[in-house]
């Protein structure tokens, strides 16, 4: 048999080619490794976004990795370029900035002069099609003519008039196959991507379709039957040519921090010692000095001083501006971070472990997460932007994906299927389903489970969920060079204006070891910050240590409480029963999937009532775990654990934490666990320990929660709870107008604060503002319920009325100039009751009203207003539901009580009175729904009516029984047994039942979480 020819693929697109490319590049790197070629050249169209996949995947399978891009230039020619080195990828980074920058999101533009400008820079091109002369001209010496040839009836003629090509151009031709997918069995899937990008049905797609499969990775023997050897021969000397890698880029701090005479460790070492003086006005702790003085030398050590002193740039400017801001995460572990003002959390009251944060062995940049008002983040991004340029600085990408529902859409449409058909399928799907379309779920939605149309279209989306759909930008991972960001990694415009982003994501940013500061944002930080205005307060000001707040959160009285308001932490509440802040930093840690799946929740309680002895096999161990009665519950004390337990150097032990974060994705915790339980055996402790930990070490996965994270979020938790406790009014307003955020939407926010005394008075024209202000201790809801009202006309309405109080609803349209529409909103949201009266004689006073101009616009109409009956109660609740998304009048299940009570379906407080194992019916609105990833299936519900609230556990067969009941349902009854565990009451569901008819229009909507 003769020897196979070696051979490199020199253009090679993968799905970050968006809905041309039809496989995933490690898919693509592990096929290519398998045939035996011996490069493989990713060339995604104006795209790196794939690439830094691609080279883990090269790595790992020992294949060289080509990096290059694909071009379609103005006048039509088609090129690919291949970098050769650190030099030349920089050009080519470059280029797709340029043509990115110059389009809009998703396209791109370039020239011949473009390309001409980036000639000298050591770039290999390929010729797809086009001019071969002017390529020839310009990158002489480093220019191919592709050869393309897929087995169709013109391949003689083409080679034929390839050759010619060459010829008259002077440039020699190399083989290379179009490759669009890895195995030709993803076909049909890359011809339903052509139908989606080109927004036709597959069969008007004839023309733009590939004949046949020969865009896959070819065999070898396959291309030595279709190529002359000499072709498939250039495609070696080529690659031999292209020795750049991923690993050569280096990232270089900024600069510009630093003022003259300093360097960066000394300027860093200053502000620390002045933050210090500032934290601790009576002298440093001891333990904090040698802290700081640790972490200095280690950071000075890695030279990651410009790291920390941007940060604390961008948090000066913050706080300069009043912006609430704090570090959170790993961070919280750093005494500098402390000084500096980064965080928040006290290294003196907790136990730090740097090597959390920044490690020798790790030898990457740290990661600080800081948390900023969600609605002034953008002053913060601009900043950045302006302090650094936006060739310096950009956003990092976020993959947007294809999930089931979005496969089945796009294919849906594609296949040619009824919108009808898609669409019930569509929403047949929940969130949680995994990337099968089940043929129940076909039944379920009406539809044929056999029916070949649909039996392919639920292949299709198996393939398709997962595939990169688009590029959008980070919720705010920022990445900063002291050169050109560009000659990095390319940058394009976002979809958002005075936004840009690079084309690659957080994953990739990490496995390259390049910067990445995170600018977050967080909805309760702007609530504290609002509420703390209405009050003419700082947050230094709330007195610490309060009992009356504890004793609220011991209730589960935490509706719009910080991180503990969701149906897990308020089940958990009454049990652990906080009484001071590190109570509240293990509540945030212990509601997670870590230690639930680790086992160490139930110990930890009941070592916490004193119904089981704490017992530690060792002094060190002592030290690690008695802050939680011997029981791990942070991130941190396992890596403790593995230092003092198990001989592993602080570097090892975070490098342990980063495989638990990774173990279930890729498996690799094997290594740690002979280490782990060997190194115990050795200093003595009895191999049933070891077990155990290593146990909880698998529980914890990538669901670890660090001590500092937790200490972090606390410090919000108590804030937030000491102004709902004490200023429940003030508290309420600021989450209205921080809306979007948390657990609860306004409705549940608004009947919570009237539970608790708080009058909520309606937005009306003739006293609200914009937002929701007090008003003698009573929340006056803002135009921004209104729903439709810009604030733009709010400001209108607000200016007009301070000039004096408005005499009628004409006088109002007149002065505040409105329009039709934002009349007509006023009337649907009840804010004309003042000036009109109810909604039908609001509409009606409205309705006649027209924008005058010149001498007309200060003429009264002179109407005589016909006097309208008022509606029904029920007619305004569906009213507010529609315009304010709540009601300020009876809860509407009030409403249907008679007939609830008809069908022996209880209320929230008779239900509450019940006794352990009585089997009960109820019924309410659907507030919540919520399938945590630890509950194996089990999906929790809350119900809301006029006396409170019913917490459903439903099980995971019930789940998939009635799934068009739990899904669909707004009004839901629920027959089932109560348990009961102390104060905590759960309703466990046997049977479920849709009463939304009972409804009729109210729009009554659930916030639905994973």
């Amino acid at each position: 048999m003769a020897c196979l020819p070696d051979y490199a693929e020199l253009h090679c697109l993968s799905n970050f080619t968006f809905q041309r490319g039809a496989s995933h590049p490690e898919e693509l790197v592990a096929r290519a490794a398998a045939l035996g070629y011996r490069a493989l050249a990713l060339t995604d169209e104006c795209s790196l976004a794939g690439v830094v996949r691609a080279h883990l995947a090269a790595r790992k399978h020992g294949l060289k990795l080509i990096i290059g891009a694909e071009f379609r230039l103005a006048d039509g020619t088609q090129l690919a370029l291949l970098a050769t080195d650190r030099r030349s990828y920089g050009a080519l980074a470059a280029l797709i900035t340029t043509g990115r920058r110059r389009a809009q999101k998703g396209c791109y533009l370039l020239a011949r002069a473009d390309l001409e400008a980036c000639a000298a820079s050591g770039l290999l091109a390929l010729l797809l099609a086009g001019d071969g002369q002017w390529l020839a001209a310009h990158f002489r010496g480093r220019a191919w003519i592709a050869v393309e040839l897929h087995c169709g009836p013109n391949d003689r003629a083409r080679l034929d008039a390839l050759r010619e090509q060459s010829h008259s151009s002077g440039l020699p031709l190399v083989a290379a196959g179009d490759v669009h997918m890895h195995l030709r069995s993803r076909r049909p899937l890359q011809d339903a991507l052509t139908a989606i990008r080109l927004g036709l049905p597959l069969e008007r797609c004839a023309q733009s379709l590939y004949p046949n499969a020969e865009r896959h990775l070819r065999a070898r023997v396959r291309l030595a039957q279709i190529y002359p050897p000499e072709l498939l021969a250039e495609t070696l000397a080529i690659a031999a040519r292209c020795a750049f890698s991923l690993d050569e880029l280096r990232y270089e701090y900024p600069e510009e921090l630093v003022p003259p005479g300093e360097t960066p460790a000394s300027w860093l070492a200053q502000l620390t010692a002045q933050g210090l003086a500032g934290r601790f006005p009576g002298g440093v702790p001891p333990k904090v000095q040698g802290l700081v003085e640790h972490e200095l030398k280690l950071i000075a050590e890695l030279r990651y001083e410009p790291f920390f002193l941007t940060v604390h740039d961008v948090v000066r400017f913050a706080r300069s501006r009043g912006i609430l801001c704090q570090g959170r995460g790993s961070a919280a572990n750093s005494a500098v971070c402390y000084a500096l003002g980064i965080t928040e959390v006290d290294p003196a009251r907790m136990a730090t472990l740097f090597e959390r944060f920044v490690s020798r062995e790790r030898d990457e940049p740290p990661d600080i997460d800081v948390d900023f008002e969600h609605q002034r983040r953008e002053e913060v991004i601009q900043y950045i932007y302006a302090k650094y340029g936006r060739s310096r600085a950009a956003l990092a990408a976020t993959v947007i994906c294809y999930r089931p529902r979005s496969a089945v859409r796009d294919l849906g449409k594609a296949l040619g299927l009824a919108p009808e058909q898609v669409e019930r399928l569509a929403r047949s799907l929940s969130w949680w389903d995994g990337r099968q379309v089940l043929p129940e779920r076909l039944a379920e939605a009406g539809l044929d489970p056999a029916s070949p149309a649909l039996g392919r279209l639920a292949r299709l989306a198996e393939d398709l969920a997962g595939f990169p759909r688009h590029l959008s930008q980070h919720v705010g991972g920022f990445v900063i060079a002291r050169g050109p960001l560009a000659e990095l990694v390319p940058v394009e415009n976002a979809a958002m204006p005075e936004r840009t982003v690079i084309q690659w994501d957080k994953d990739d940013l990490e496995a390259l070891g390049l910067l990445k500061v995170d600018v977050l944002a967080l909805g309760m930080l702007s609530a504290i910050r609002r509420a703390l205005d209405f009050l003419g307060m700082r947050m230094q000001d709330i007195p610490a240590e309060d009992p009356a707040v504890y004793a609220m959160i011991q209730k589960a009285d935490t509706v719009g409480v910080f991180q503990i308001e969701s149906r897990a932490q308020m089940s958990m509440l009454p049990r652990l029963r906080p009484e001071n802040f590190y109570d509240l930093v293990i509540e945030v840690a212990i509601v997670r999937p870590g230690p639930i799946q680790g086992g160490m929740v139930h110990p930890y309680l009941r070592r916490r009532r004193g119904l089981e002895p704490v017992a530690y096999p060792s002094e060190a161990v002592r030290n690690v775990l008695e802050r939680t009665l011997g029981v791990p519950i942070f991130q941190e004390q396992v890596m403790q654990l593995a230092v003092v337990a198990a001989g592993f150097t602080p570097g090892e032990a975070d490098q342990l934490r980063r495989s638990m974060a990774a173990w279930k994705r890729k498996g690799g915790l094997e290594p740690f666990e002979e280490r782990l339980v060997q190194g115990m055996l050795a200093r003595g402790y009895r191999r049933e320990f070891a077990e155990a930990i290593y146990r909880q070490i698998l529980g914890f996965g990538e669901y670890g929660f660090p001590e500092s994270h937790s200490a972090s979020f606390a410090l919000l938790v108590y804030a937030s709870a000491w102004l709902k406790c004490h200023h429940p009014a003030a508290f309420c307003a600021a989450l209205l107008n921080s809306q979007p955020m948390g657990f609860y939407a306004p409705a549940q926010l608004v009947q919570d604060a009237r539970r608790h005394g708080v009058d909520v008075r309606p937005p009306e024209v003739s006293a609200s503002d914009w937002d929701c202000t007090l008003e003698a201790g009573a929340v006056r809801l803002g135009l921004r319920r209104v729903g439709g009202l810009s604030e733009a006309a709010a400001s209108r309405i607000v200016s007009a009325r301070a000039a004096g109080p408005f005499a009628s609803a004409e006088d109002l349209a007149r002065r505040a100039a409105l329009g039709r529409r934002e009349l007509r909103c006023l009337a649907e949201g009840g804010a004309l009751a003042a000036l009109a009266g109810h909604r039908r004689q609001a509409h009606w006073a409205v309705a006649g009203l027209r924008p005058a101009a010149g001498l007309l616009r200060e003429a009264p109409l002179g109407e005589t207003l016909l006097e309208l009956p008022a509606p029904g109660e029920g007619e305004d609740i569906v009213a507010d539901y529609a315009s304010l998304g709540l009601t300020l009048g009876r809860h509407p299940v009030a409403l249907l009580r008679g007939r609830l009570h008809d069908l022996k379906l209880i209320s929230a407080q008779a239900l509450g009175a019940r006794a352990h194992g009585s089997r009960v019916r109820a019924a309410g609105l659907v507030t919540c729904r919520q399938r945590p990833d630890t509950a194996s299936g089990v999906v929790f519900v809350t119900l809301e009516d006029e006396t409170g609230t019913v917490n459903v556990v439903v099980w995971r067969d019930l789940v998939e029984r009635q799934r068009r009941e739990l899904l669909g349902a707004r009004l839901l009854g629920v027959e089932g047994v109560i348990e009961r565990d102390g104060d905590v009451v759960h309703l466990v569901a046997r049977r479920l039942s849709d009463h939304s008819g009972l409804l009729g229009q109210l729009l009554a909507r659930s916030r639905d979480f994973h």
